[in-house]
């Protein structure tokens, strides 16, 4: 059966819409590495407040204990104990991708909105199951593409659609780094199995996603993976090329094994726009802008370091709260994974490969 998903969804009621003064009480599912991150943000801000965390490894669960960042906070080990908590009225999935979609499923089903890091699911129809639980049961679908939060980014999108830019031709655009060295060999982001096209599923997701906010999404897709620099099984060297509708094309590379590069930049007929990160987005430390209009001179700006995944988190709050639409839509969400799929279909292929329309 095919299901239509709004381009901009409705916002979700809740039993506590009533007192929109009130922070959202979230329970966060996995305190690894990017866990951690999302709990600090979680302690800035007066729209969110932290209740419980599920975490399955128990040496893990062993230090949170005596953690003074979390006294406050209830651990368990348990997902189905964790979503029975009345008092917890949406989650943040930061696990292994493989386990999104039946933890969207159950987390909607129990009542729970729901924040899932990026990617939202590794396949098609995963993406489509996990959307239209949380459409069924009433409940908000957040995502982690905090880089469309980014200040520039906004501007960008925004003179974009005012024609500044002209017709947009082609975007290019980087997404890499070396933090996966540090990781255990085990860990399962270098795994073929939960994390299959690393580069891709670590970085590259978010210049996709980016590519589809300006573009819409894409047609089709040739993609190439290798082992170049690294051990990881699930490849350390992705190029991307993405067509879309009327003839632009996105070329994206993400790369686990060079030091952090982030760049994003978009061509048009009447000049271009280049946004590049000082920093890692785990500690940002702003972006440095370039722009180039026909007849010009080039201009150079520095846009000061924003708190995008807090920013990404508190629109969820707030599409909770009946404030506003959670600014990605469930089409936008669905081109992602059409993408993302895609794309790996293209690595095994070596071929270009076609995208499932997200309608």
């Amino acid at each position: 059966m095919s299901q239509h998903y709004q381009s901009r969804p409705s916002v979700s009621s809740t039993n506590n819409t009533s007192n929109t003064n009130a922070p959202v009480q979230i329970g966060l599912v996995g305190y690894g590495w990017w866990g951690k991150i999302i709990a600090k943000q979680i302690a800035t801000s007066n729209r969110l407040k932290l209740l419980a965390i599920v975490e399955v490894d128990e040496g893990l669960r062993q230090q949170m204990a005596s953690d003074p960042f979390l006294k406050d906070v209830q651990v368990l080990s348990s997902f189905d104990a964790f979503l029975k908590i009345v008092d917890i009225e949406a989650v943040i999935l930061c696990t292994p991708h493989l386990q999104h979609a039946d933890q969207i499923v159950n987390a909607a089903q129990a009542g729970k909105h729901v924040f899932c890091e990026k990617p939202l699911c590794l396949t098609f129809s995963d993406a489509q199951r996990a959307i239209q639980s949380c459409v069924q049961h009433k409940r908000v679908l957040g995502i982690g593409h905090e880089r469309r939060f980014e200040p520039s980014v906004i501007a960008l999108r925004k003179e974009i659609q005012a024609g500044v830019f002209g017709t947009i031709l082609q975007i290019e655009a980087n997404f890499s780094q070396d933090k996966f060295f540090a990781l255990p060999k085990d860990n399962w982001r270098l795994s073929n199995k939960h994390a299959p096209v690393g580069p891709l599923t670590a970085t590259g997701i978010h210049l996709v996603d980016l590519a589809i906010a300006v573009l819409g999404p894409a047609e089709s897709v040739w993609a190439n993976l290798a082992t170049r620099g690294s051990y990881f099984e699930n490849g350390d060297t992705l190029g991307i090329m993405m067509a879309f509708p009327g003839g632009a094309n996105a070329l994206i590379s993400a790369m686990l094994a060079t030091p952090f590069e982030g760049r994003f930049a978009v061509y048009g007929s009447k000049g271009w726009f280049e946004i590049r990160d000082r920093k890692h987005p785990e500690n940002p430390a702003g972006w440095d802008i370039k722009r180039v209009m026909q007849g010009q001179e080039p201009l150079t700006s520095f846009a000061d370091q924003s708190p995008t995944v807090l920013a990404n988190l508190e629109a969820f709050a707030m599409a909770i709260r009946g404030e506003q639409a959670y600014p990605v839509t469930h089409k936008e969400m669905l081109a992602n994974v059409a993408a993302l799929e895609a794309i790996m279909k293209s690595v095994i292929s070596k071929r270009i490969e076609t995208i499932a329309s997200p309608v």
